[in-house]
């Protein structure tokens, strides 16, 4: 039985449209999360008109839903079918989904339920399925009752994120947006686990942004120098006092530029969600030129649509645990410094788990489809 405030595990399954459809990117509104079963009964098959029928309260800003149906037979005869935006099913014929959320008993036997969850993916209620009638009206009368996804906690949510200004000098912000100009950057991918391997993906409906990575160059080796000892003196303090968290390693010395030329952003996303990218404790922005350019904030989906950005040469360090989304730049250029730290035992994590590095990356562009991404599935 789910409770009110309790948390629901992350996952991720298949979709009509997505083999690996990650649900956590979908924080940030009102979430019905149905568990059906099949869609073969005449029950069941009430809850899914019902929804169908209030098509265009499911717009995937404030809300959505979410069907899990074990029967194959429910899409191959068109019993379930994904509208988007809005509607979806996940695929779960081994009953694994339905196992973890407790919709299979010990017998097999399938009780299916719905639960409807708040932008932080919280259970705001637990109801269940049968009888359809029941199950309907209890719904529509929590459904009426949301309040708007700004206002769901009753207070105004603020993530959890450090804001250190002061990190970067004036002047080493310039070096560092001169150094990207002089050198260009080339596109950049995002990690994801691809039949048990991190693999760079490209796919410019979800990040849209360019990279001069300087971890390597030896005529660098002075530069990463001078960056060693302001992140040592001004962050490594600050993240131990915030979060009693003892920063030993740095991983990437790479400058970004986020051009509103293209409409620079990056979708939400998590930076540790593979097993190339598990040891990443926190996440670090700093600002190389925050007075020249519009948009192009930090935003966190679980808390609201409060953005945040810090001054030129200030960083906003946070958990790579967070779900979080850079916002399309609307005018100028955005430049920043955008390393990872962890610690010692988060670097025998990564030792170890090494291996799952292939180097290669999959270019969607280039009709590279070993991978789907959750493009236009949020």
């Amino acid at each position: 039985m789910w409770l009110p405030g309790d948390p629901i595990p992350e996952f991720t399954a298949p979709t009509a449209h997505n083999p690996r459809f990650a649900f956590h990117t979908t924080a940030g509104r009102y979430i019905v999360l149905s568990f059906l079963g099949s869609a073969a009964g005449e029950e069941v098959r009430q809850v899914v008109d019902w929804v169908e029928k209030r098509r265009a309260s499911f717009d995937d800003e404030r809300l959505c839903f979410f069907g899990v149906s074990s029967d194959p037979a429910d899409e191959e005869s068109g019993r379930l079918r994904t509208v988007i935006p809005g509607i979806r099913y996940f695929h779960d014929p081994d009953l694994a989904l339905g196992k973890r959320f407790g919709a299979v008993g010990d017998g097999a036997e399938y009780r299916p339920f719905t639960l409807v969850l708040d932008p932080m993916q919280k259970v705001l209620a637990h109801i269940p399925l049968l009888p359809a009638a029941r199950h309907n009206a209890a719904l529509e009368d929590v459904l009426r009752r949301l309040p708007p996804v700004a206002q769901h906690a009753g207070v105004e949510m603020h993530a959890p994120v450090l804001i250190v200004p002061r990190v970067f000098e004036p002047e080493l912000c310039r070096e560092l947006v001169a150094l990207y100009e002089r050198h260009g950057g080339s596109e950049s991918g995002f990690m994801r686990e691809v039949n048990g391997k991190t693999v760079e993906v490209r796919e410019r409906s979800f990040k849209r942004r360019s990279d001069f990575a300087f971890d390597a160059l030896p005529e660098l080796a002075g530069l990463r120098e001078h960056i060693q000892v302001r992140l040592r003196r001004r962050v490594v303090p600050a993240v131990k006092r915030a979060f009693q968290f003892e920063i030993t390693r740095i991983e990437r010395y790479l400058v970004a530029q986020y051009d509103s030329a293209s409409g620079g952003f990056f979708r939400p996303h998590k930076d540790n969600t593979t097993p190339g990218t598990a040891h990443r404790r926190f996440a670090c922005t700093i600002n190389l030129n925050a007075q020249d350019y519009e948009g192009g904030d930090l935003r966190f989906p679980e808390f609201g649509q409060r953005s945040y950005r810090a001054p030129t040469g200030g960083a906003v360090i946070f958990s790579c645990s967070l779900l979080h989304e850079a916002t399309p730049v609307t005018a100028g250029r955005r430049y920043a410094f955008l390393p990872f730290f962890y610690d010692e035992a988060a670097a025998r994590q990564r030792a170890a788990n090494r291996h799952s590095l292939t180097g290669e990356v999959f270019d969607r562009a280039k009709g590279q489809d070993e991978y789907a991404s959750n493009i236009k599935e949020a």
